[in-house]
């Protein structure tokens, strides 16, 4: 299997996803636990959540699980989040703290490099190449970055999660009028709750690539898994929350394409 799956779009707006993949090859499956092996913490469903709001936007999409390496965090392996509980580049623990590894199998510093050239780098190869391309077409290009989370894990933060969790690291990855259009439509928005860089500002693929001196806009955009399905095992898409979150979702990224040509002036 491929490390990364691209679908080449016509608009300016380009979807990241990086942690929708479950593929686990065989020599990092085997040094799993029980933990580990049911890959609790998969952004379930976002690829189904976002299919098909947008027509011509393009995606990017990483195919193998975050516990194989983690497409959003440094490659250096530096903390996102400095003084607070996190996962690293190549989780060795799930996101309650729980070993994720067999004794003795959680990867050296050696095989952390085998997978960042194999999985790490190839994705983000083929993110790069797409903004490239898309800025190069229309003069401006906008990431999407698309998480979800289950809403309460007591080891990464407190209380429960707002449902929209909007990242700009702090304001600095995007134009003003991007990150408007996003926390605006979610203000607006009835029975959702929303936060702008909150616990979570971004990960290191909207801080690297927010670059909006150059035409590059990057935001994240992390859901509470509880709008849309059941946060337990089997993890069960739920219709009635899905539909008017897709809804949502839809207004926003078409927000986004209408905008784009509007941010061309901002680009160097």
């Amino acid at each position: 299997m491929e490390p990364v799956e691209v679908t080449r779009g016509t608009l300016p707006v380009v979807l990241g996803l990086p942690h929708t993949g479950t593929w686990v090859p065989d020599e990092v499956a085997d040094g799993l636990n029980e933990t580990g092996q049911a890959l609790a913490d998969t952004d379930w469903h976002i690829d189904r959540l976002y299919e098909g709001l947008l027509p011509g936007v393009s995606t990017v999409r990483a195919t193998f699980h975050r516990y194989v390496i983690d497409a959003n965090r440094d490659p250096s392996g530096v903390s996102l989040y400095p003084g607070q509980n996190t996962t690293g580049l190549c989780p060795t623990t799930d996101f309650d703290g729980r070993p994720i590894y067999r004794d003795g199998a959680a990867p050296d510093d050696a095989e952390i490099e085998r997978r960042r050239l194999a999985f790490h780098a190839p994705y983000h190869a083929a993110l790069e190449g797409e903004l490239a391309r898309v800025r190069a077409e229309h003069g401006v290009a906008i990431l999407y970055d698309c998480h979800s989370i289950r809403s309460h894990i007591p080891f990464l933060f407190d209380g429960i999660l707002p449902d929209l969790n909007v990242g700009t690291a702090e304001g600095t990855s995007c134009d003003p009028a991007v990150e408007a259009a996003v926390i605006g439509a979610c203000r607006q928005a009835e029975g959702y709750s929303e936060v702008l860089n909150g616990r979570f500002k971004g990960g290191w693929t909207t801080r690297h690539f927010g670059r909006p001196a150059d035409g590059w806009h990057a935001i994240q955009m992390e859901i509470a898994q509880s709008a849309y399905m059941d946060e337990e095992p089997p993890w069960t898409w739920r219709t009635a929350r899905a539909d008017p979150l897709r809804a949502l979702l839809s207004g926003i990224l078409h927000d986004l394409a209408r905008l784009a040509p509007t941010l061309k002036g901002t680009t160097a």
